[in-house]
């Protein structure tokens, strides 16, 4: 009988407890408990923030980025170009040919696919997008990826680590250009660009900058 009054005691004082524990008493750690309420407000919250940062994105891609180049075929010929974040190499490489093609008679009937755009000492595939470089905060040879813009250029400075005089005009060139002289300076160091490879030293010729 000791036993069940025990016991009869014990159920009654388990009861107002877990009544305490349904109802958030600060004091209890409920983080070991199931909560169904807890997590479906966990998750409406992680959609909130992802649905947030999506819109950042859209409204990042949207914004307007000055594309400074230089169309190279052999010598530099600059042009500024207005894109979005967003856009894609293939389609700023077929606005820039449409621009081009007005003063370089070479160009009138080449095609998108037959341009390259160099930047930074890379080959750049045409599905990328600048925000993906600015996002990334991505990096070539001789500087960042991520800026369009022209600064001084870093083989003329006698103090080249600072970053924001290394960005460099991208090149718009003729493949068939490139593979004629992909044997001489600069054509010599441009690569594939690869996002798995990072660049520990920007280099110009054969000299290393740190970053």
């Amino acid at each position: 009988e000791d036993e069940d009054e025990d016991e009869d005691e014990e159920e009654s004082f388990e009861v107002p407890v877990k009544k305490r524990k349904v109802g958030k008493d600060p004091s209890v750690d409920t983080s070991f408990l199931p909560d169904r309420e807890r997590d479906e407000m966990e998750k409406l919250e992680r959609e909130k923030l992802r649905q947030e940062w999506e819109r950042e994105q859209e409204k990042l891609k949207n914004e307007d980025v000055g594309i400074t180049f230089s169309y190279w075929d052999g010598s530099g010929h600059r042009r500024t170009l207005k894109m979005k974040k967003g856009n894609s190499v293939g389609q700023f490489l077929s606005k820039a040919l449409k621009e081009l093609r007005k003063d370089f008679p070479e160009l009138r009937g080449a095609s998108t696919d037959e341009m390259m755009y160099i930047k930074e000492d890379l080959i750049i595939p045409h599905h990328f997008t600048f925000y993906d470089f600015i996002v990334s905060h991505a990096r070539g040879k001789s500087g960042p990826l991520f800026n369009f813009d022209v600064h001084d250029d870093v083989r003329l400075l006698s103090d080249a680590s600072i970053e924001k005089d290394e960005s460099h005009a991208g090149k718009v060139v003729l493949r068939g250009w490139f593979e004629r002289n992909k044997h001489i300076f600069p054509a010599s160091r441009w690569e594939p660009y690869d996002p798995e490879k990072k660049w520990e030293k920007y280099t110009i010729r054969d000299t290393a900058v740190k970053h």
